[in-house]
């Protein structure tokens, strides 16, 4: 995703760049186009819980760690943990670094790019440890924000070469030392020691010592009706390049679990869509609509943005419609942190996302009920979180 602070020319300019580029960088060309919207919500805020200030990812597709970075810096938050950034940038590098070896491996039949899930960081926190955001930003070339489209073209382009294997149709050894380089070049070395607190501290011992989470108190949900409820199976989109497998649900308990999760002080690391019409980040609302969508005028938008209407009632024939047609993709993740109502005592979500603080709520936006059961491609929660009832059904 690119921040929407960039000119459109600059992002689309970058996407020509990078040719495999995550999916949703281009949704600036949908989203931007709400600058005029009036929005005529109020929101009272029932459920907030303690998250570190908005980030922004700059010109990178890098939503999933920041949103699920920020999700494991709310739960250092609620185990009495500082509040701190954590390297977003160090949890993508070693992502890309895994995600290489699986390209190579699958002989190119899979998705390279900027995109991830919500899990990624979450294994790659217990593989690789955490970094706290001073002492690796990733901002290595003179530049003060994220831009990754150049640096991934020619990852890409090195793997696409290594693939024919040159050398008598075997890979040398160092290739993996290449790819690295390219990394440190764009993003600085890794540092294997770092001060925080005055303190030395590794990856390892910071996230055993400081960071203090367990990597295996996370669970992920999907929702698709042509597998079994509450098994696990995996979600079939381009970025979950782990083929990670998880729990599947039906619809209603998307909000069962994110309202146990919320009103029991946890955050939810949220991945869907955000291409639909009424989804405006400058105003900062998404929710669903009775109308007929396709092909609105500039006026009949503006109308949908007037106040808070009556939404879909959501049943996993039209979420799995939207998932087989490409209506739903995962185009972006964020980072669930409250619940709030609006004028007519309807329950919205609080979300924090990681474009800035330049929308009209600071860097946060209300998204729906029926919009997130409708939208969500996968979230995680922390165990702790799941209520007993569907805990029960997964064996948890």
């Amino acid at each position: 995703m690119y921040n929407f602070r960039i000119p459109l020319a600059t992002a689309i300019a970058a996407t020509l760049l990078a040719p495999n580029v995550n999916a949703q960088d281009d949704l600036i060309k949908k989203i931007s186009g709400n600058k005029s919207d009036t929005v005529g919500f109020r929101f009272t805020t029932l459920i907030s819980a303690e998250a570190t200030p908005v980030e922004d990812q700059g010109s990178s597709g890098t939503c999933w760690s920041y949103s699920t970075g920020s999700f494991l810096e709310s739960e250092m938050i609620k185990k009495g943990g500082p509040a701190i950034h954590l390297s977003k940038v160090y949890t993508a590098r070693r992502s890309y670094e895994e995600k290489a070896v699986n390209y190579l491996r699958m002989h190119g039949s899979l998705n390279y790019g900027d995109g991830g899930l919500g899990h990624d960081v979450v294994n790659m926190y217990g593989k690789y440890g955490a970094i706290p955001q001073e002492a690796y930003t990733g901002l290595n070339f003179g530049n003060d924000e994220n831009e990754f489209a150049e640096m991934q073209a020619v990852l890409k382009g090195m793997l696409d070469a290594l693939m024919k294997a040159p050398n008598d149709g075997k890979l040398t050894p160092v290739w993996r030392k290449a790819f690295n380089g390219v990394l440190d070049a764009y993003l600085g070395e890794v540092p294997e020691q770092f001060t925080y607190n005055g303190k030395s501290y590794t990856p390892q011992t910071f996230a055993k010592e400081v960071v203090k989470l367990d990597a295996d108190d996370y669970v992920e949900f999907i929702s698709v009706n042509d597998a079994p409820y509450h098994t696990k199976t995996t979600l079939m989109v381009p970025d979950n390049w782990a083929l990670q497998p998880a729990y599947n649900i039906p619809v209603n308990e998307i909000t069962d679990v994110i309202d146990n999760a919320l009103r029991n002080g946890y955050t939810v690391a949220w991945g869907g869509d955000v291409s639909e019409p009424t989804f405006s980040w400058k105003n900062g609302v998404a929710f669903t609509t009775l109308a007929n969508t396709d092909n609105l005028t500039k006026e009949e938008k503006t109308a949908l943005f007037k106040s808070p209407q009556p939404e879909l009632v959501i049943t996993a024939e039209m979420r799995q419609q939207a998932f087989d047609n490409y209506a739903t993709t995962d185009d972006h993740g964020m980072q669930l942190t409250g619940i709030a109502t609006d004028q007519n005592g309807t329950e919205w979500y609080i979300v924090k996302n990681s474009w800035g603080t330049t929308n009209d709520h600071k860097g946060y936006l209300y998204m729906s009920k029926p919009y997130v059961q409708y939208k969500t491609t996968a979230f995680m929660v922390n165990k702790k979180a799941v209520p007993g009832a569907v805990g029960k059904k997964i064996g948890l």
